[in-house]
């Protein structure tokens, strides 16, 4: 019988692009499959038959000599149809066929080589919160943190056997692991449940951990959080996770960093930025004023004439970089305070220096109109 052209098994173009070809191709194999179509040999074959045509069609290479020369031309490249085409055109859709069918392509066809039985695993890592303040993630602190892991069993050592014991060839898969069986026209390959792929049983469990090979704990460790750490940072302890399987490594524990909201300070990155107030005065006058870090304190300059709203830095008055190579600046925002509950004489006095500086403060000042216009002009 003469084979159809691949396109039209698809049902797609000359010019379908390589999506175009993969829809049309879930298409049919959703439509076709045996266990859609149970002892419907017509339906096996439209399977058969559109995964070669995808075979070839997805296949740059394949679908330019098909294009040329048709079927012959890739029989004289040795293409042998369904029979000897790569079973990995299915595993582009094993997330969907796969998953909606119940099985793995790769355990039909054996194009993933699993080996016998399940890979032992390394212990599962670990995560959990540490909170401080904003002066213990500059400085550096030491923290005691509880945790419940499994370990490995100290009877059986992680084996899960009671000591002296040796495992048993498992009886439902006959110590291979693997259990095969026939679906359609395909010979299933699944890991064996009873032994989950290990090929072997306990007969007498470890009376420790009831053979798991692992117990629980509740362990007591201290952290070191180094200097500049910041919200949400994460330290890795190297093999303070769970235990892992015999033989395996644990896992790791990871410390994620939350660094409670400061009350005067708030944080970029190394840099640290706080408001403070000054007097009328001060302000006119200029000042020395002591003000908090988070190292103690220091003395900030207030140039004289200096605006409210302005910043002013003492620089290397931030955070150390967690890396070490620098520190941050501190930025303060000034705030001027109006003076409240002046006396006659002073408000006297006010009005003097105001009269000396030619501001006539009972007049309308039209001075801030003028300024906006210049602005929005």
């Amino acid at each position: 019988m003469a084979k159809r052209d691949y396109y039209e098994v698809l049902g797609v173009g000359r010019s379908a692009s390589a999506e175009e070809i993969k829809r049309a191709y879930r298409q049919m194999a959703l439509k076709h499959h045996p266990d859609r179509n149970p002892g419907n040999k017509e339906a096996e074959e439209m399977f058969k038959e559109a995964a070669e045509a995808y075979s070839v069609l997805i296949d740059t290479q394949k679908r330019s000599v098909y294009d040329r020369f048709g079927y012959e031309g890739l029989r004289g490249q040795g293409f042998q149809g369904f029979s000897g085409f790569d079973s990995s055109v299915f595993e582009d859709f094993e997330d969907i066929l796969g998953n909606f069918f119940g099985f793995s392509f790769g355990d039909f066809f054996g194009s993933r080589d699993r080996g016998r039985g399940r890979e032992r695993q390394r212990g599962r890592d670990l995560a959990l919160e540490v909170e401080i303040g904003l002066e213990a993630a500059a400085a550096g602190v030491e923290k005691e943190i509880k945790l419940n892991r499994a370990e490995s069993c100290p009877t059986c050592r992680g084996s899960g056997r009671k000591p002296g014991t040796e495992p048993a060839a498992c009886p439902a898969c006959g110590g291979k692991g693997q259990i095969r069986f026939q679906q359609g026209f395909f010979t299933v390959s699944r890991t064996c449940p009873r032994c989950r792929g290990q090929g072997e049983i306990i007969t007498s469990p470890c009376e420790t951990c009831q053979g798991k090979g692992h117990v629980r704990e509740k362990r007591a460790l201290k952290v070191r959080i180094p200097a500049g750490v910041d919200e949400g940072s994460r330290l890795r302890l190297v093999g303070e996770g769970e235990a892992g399987d015999a033989g395996m490594p644990a896992g790791d524990l990871y410390v994620i960093v939350r660094v409670r909201k400061h009350p005067f300070f708030e944080r970029d990155e190394s840099d640290l930025s706080c408001q403070i107030e000054i007097s009328f005065f001060q302000a006119a006058l200029g000042a020395r004023i002591e003000i908090p870090t988070l190292d103690g304190s220091d003395i900030l300059k207030i140039p004289a004439g200096v605006q409210s709203g302005e910043i002013l830095r003492l620089k290397g008055k931030g955070v150390q970089d967690v890396a070490g190579r620098k520190k941050g600046d501190l930025f303060v925002r000034i705030q001027v305070r109006t003076p409240q509950g002046l006396s006659k004489e002073q408000k006297t006095l006010l009005a003097r220096l105001a009269e000396l500086r030619g501001e006539d403060v009972e007049s309308v000042d039209k001075s801030v109109i003028h300024r906006i216009k210049n602005i929005i002009q």
